[in-house]
């Protein structure tokens, strides 16, 4: 696949996603990625995308401020 910003070649690469909902900020470690060799760039499957909106949603009423989970961890 091509980068939609660049054009440049995607790898599979693990990253790291964040998000601050709220009061939370959210950090998901180690999630399956598409990386831009050249622009760096970072894209997901919809699959990902749809495990990823889980997370964040379980965690959107979490006490805490910050909270860091893995990816693999949660992955249904």
């Amino acid at each position: 696949m091509k980068c939609f910003m660049c054009k440049g070649n995607l790898i599979d690469k693990p990253t790291t996603f964040m998000v601050d909902v709220e009061r939370c900020i959210i950090i998901v470690k180690n999630v399956p990625s598409q990386v831009c060799s050249q622009c760096g760039e970072v894209s997901y499957n919809n699959e990902i995308v749809k495990q990823l909106e889980k997370i964040v949603n379980s965690l959107r009423r979490s006490i805490t401020e910050i909270a860091v989970v893995n990816y693999t961890d949660n992955a249904a």
